[in-house]
């Protein structure tokens, strides 16, 4: 696994901050931008440079990734993996809802005041494409096996665990490369600002004066193989995923979230597990009114009341399309370290809210976590990890 949050590159600097409760968020500088909020902007995303060879693929998205790629030793991982299957079967399963829409908006900024016309640098198909970012880190990686983008809001880099365990369990591929980048821009700065979404202070889900979400940037990815036979003792598996379209509303949840819980429900099926087997849940848990009541009403009908949770995006902030693959891995250091990780930013818990919501850290074994992922439209993913029977 590799990721680069706000809270820092690489995996170790992830744990630091959720140990220590140490958050990303500050006040918005990103850009032209003038607004009354705060995000969370990785840092060094400027001085990270595209290969000479790929130079057409610069862009902040693809640069996010080129961070990624390279930390926590993850293009070596594949690299190794490439060696034992052949480039031509690990596969490329990426997801990206904001892409290089920067890298357009910077272009119309430079149009010919006369024609209108975008500058001939501007490449749409290499950065602001969704598509960019699977032809950007194939590339990359040396990697010929199927590939493609899903961009399907903020369950975005959920689903693609999903969509590559059907692709190895269809033989198409031995392995392959899941997650994404979603990079900010003024585009969606503002346009979660005309929703009205966005809070002045660092996001606190749950929280009884919870008021919106803070946003942020991030990329992250994860290589998943073909379950062994015996497998090592220490692997982690990608036990159960479950999806769901309730298709209520362009952005607001089913009220009572029942698009969210039959994505849990199908998570749970697919692994085999009943609902006690769940040690933790990290929650979509945005912050918003809405959001964080529909996923309460999730979580405790089928889940009860006992079962520890949390969101982590008072850390992050809601990386969109990148919260998928942020919040996995999270989940999967939770499992390794017995870390089940509080939200110290959420100050007062909304008492209308039933769910065993943790501001503090909790230490113990974990066995099984899931991990939740809801998106505009009704979009949602559940994902179940856990130990090696």
């Amino acid at each position: 696994m590799s990721i680069v949050s706000s809270l820092g590159a690489g995996q170790d600097a992830t744990l630091d901050a959720l140990l220590t409760g140490r958050g990303g968020l500050k006040p918005c500088r990103f850009e032209t931008a003038t607004l009354d909020t705060h995000i969370g902007e990785v840092d060094g995303v400027e001085d990270t440079r595209i290969p000479d060879d790929l130079a057409n693929f610069d862009c902040r998205n693809n640069r996010l990734a080129e961070m990624a790629l390279h930390t926590d030793g993850f293009a070596a991982a594949v690299a190794s993996a490439r060696e034992r299957y052949g480039a031509d079967r690990i596969g490329v399963f990426l997801g990206t809802s904001t892409s290089g829409i920067l890298s357009a908006e910077l272009a119309f900024r430079a149009r010919d005041p006369q024609t209108g016309a975008l500058p001939s640098t501007f490449s749409f198909a290499t950065t602001h494409s969704t598509g960019s970012l699977a032809d950007f880190v194939r590339l990359r990686l040396g990697l010929t096996g199927p590939a493609f983008v899903v961009s399907s809001a903020c369950a975005t880099t959920s689903k693609v665990f999903a969509n590559a365990a059907r692709m190895i369990a269809a033989g198409l591929c031995d392995a392959a490369v899941v997650g994404g980048a979603d990079s900010l821009c003024l585009t969606t700065l503002y346009g979660f600002h005309s929703l009205e979404l966005v809070s002045p202070t660092p996001c606190r889900p749950f929280d009884a004066d919870r008021g919106g979400v803070s946003l942020g940037e991030a990329a992250g990815f994860a290589l998943l193989e073909r379950a062994a036979a015996r497998p090592a003792p220490g692997t982690i598996h990608l036990l159960g995923a479950g999806e769901s379209n309730d298709a209520h509303h362009m952005s607001t949840p089913h009220p009572e979230g029942l698009g969210a819980r039959l994505a849990m429900e199908r998570a749970l099926t697919s692994a085999g597990l009943r609902p006690a087997d769940i040690d933790y849940v990290n929650l979509h848990g945005t912050a918003t009114t809405y959001g964080d009541a529909a996923e309460d009403q999730a979580i405790t009908g089928l889940l009860g009341t006992r079962t520890p949770v949390s969101s982590t995006k008072g850390y992050t902030g809601h990386t969109l399309g990148a919260a998928g693959i942020v919040e996995a891995i999270v989940s999967v250091l939770a499992l390794r370290t017995g870390l089940i990780p509080g939200s110290p930013q959420t100050l007062t818990l909304d008492p209308v809210l039933r769910s065993r919501y943790l501001q503090a850290n909790e230490q113990g074994r974990l066995d099984r976590v899931m991990t939740n992922s809801f998106g505009f439209g009704g979009s949602n993913s559940s994902l179940i990890f856990g130990w090696a029977a």
